[in-house]
């Protein structure tokens, strides 16, 4: 089975999360291409799909939005699931926290079977306003690397059936 895990990512935290997903499905022996959303020409060939956009003052990656709204008919046809990245604290792994309003649109939208929210990453030498400005109190990285397989290994097992 073919899946493709596509990511908005400006400062790469994002990507960083999609690599886990993608090792992690790889290693149950999905087929997996990791891909940046801008480079995403098609959902054709894949039989599932999975969506990570980092989110930036509860606005999802520009680029995931457009694929999400570019492809939405084809994702309909197959499995989809969205995650996003960007809580600069441990909240995302101490509970669940629901999609934006926007995700969720992008969800329904989509057809999306589900949706998870990890915690994201801001270096301290982060540039450009307002990532520099947030920086000094806010530097950091909250991805849960082990939070982060689970979720893939909980898509795995909900693929593996078809697979």
């Amino acid at each position: 089975m073919r899946v493709l895990v596509a990511y908005g990512s400006k400062r790469h935290g994002t990507e960083g999360i999609a690599e886990t997903v993608g090792e992690t499905l790889a290693r149950r022996g999905f087929d997996v291409d990791v891909r940046p959303a801008p480079e995403v020409r098609s959902v054709d060939g894949y039989d599932a799909v999975l969506v990570g956009g980092a989110l930036y003052a509860n606005r999802w990656h520009r680029s995931a939005r457009r694929l999400v709204k570019r492809h939405a008919r084809a994702l309909r046809e197959r499995p989809v699931w969205l995650f996003s990245s960007g809580p600069l604290d441990d909240s995302a792994s101490k509970g669940e926290i629901p999609p934006t309003r926007q995700v969720a649109r992008l969800m329904s939208r989509a057809g999306a079977r589900g949706h998870v929210t990890f915690g994201g990453r801001l270096e301290a030498d982060a540039k450009g306003f307002p990532a520099s400005s947030m920086a000094g109190d806010m530097a950091g990285d909250w991805r849960d690397e082990a939070q982060i397989r689970a979720w893939a290994g909980a898509v795995a097992d909900e693929l593996a059936p078809s697979a």
